[in-house]
């Protein structure tokens, strides 16, 4: 009976292997005998054509250029040589007016500085970082008349205002 196994096995794995899968592996085989891949050939590489650059004649971009006076001499230019009040060394920006006084018929202005000190300023008092002269204190506004210098270096005056700011009340 050991003997009978192994042979039914041969037996059973021969009678497997038959040619009934034969017409389509002949198909397959016959599918693939004509067709031919078609590859486009490689596009003609054009040669390297070196740039120079030579700007090294021109301005760098990257370094502040020195400005040049006009000509002109005079015109408006502020007074570098008088004393500086305590509010010339903060930017506008900086500064904030938080209140407005009347006093013998003047009206001032409270301004509140960043490091929360307050100033009383009236017209005629210099106030910013670019020689700005007080011209006008109302109840809303302080108007500015700004002494800067412009791309040529020349002087210019610029108007600018700090408005009153609201302060809210904190519970």
């Amino acid at each position: 009976m050991k003997r009978i196994a192994p042979i039914l096995l041969i037996i059973g794995l021969a009678s497997c292997s038959s040619d009934q899968n034969e017409d389509l592996k002949q198909f397959v085989n016959d599918s693939g005998k004509d067709l031919r891949g078609k590859v486009e050939p490689l596009p003609e590489i054009k040669p390297y054509e070196p740039f120079t650059y030579d700007a090294f004649a021109l301005q760098d971009p990257f370094k502040p250029r020195k400005l040049l006076p006009s000509k002109g001499g005079g015109g408006l230019q502020p007074d570098l040589n008088r004393p500086k009040g305590p509010l010339e060394g903060y930017p506008l920006e900086n500064l904030n007016m938080v209140g407005m006084l009347q006093k013998d018929k003047h009206t001032y202005a409270i301004i509140k500085t960043p490091d929360n000190t307050l100033y009383r300023v009236m017209m005629g008092n210099y106030i910013g970082q670019n020689f700005g002269l007080i011209t006008k204190v109302t109840e809303s506004e302080v108007s500015i008349k700004e002494i800067v210098q412009d791309s040529t270096g020349d002087w210019t005056e610029r108007e600018s205002s700090l408005q009153l700011q609201e302060q809210e009340q904190k519970k």
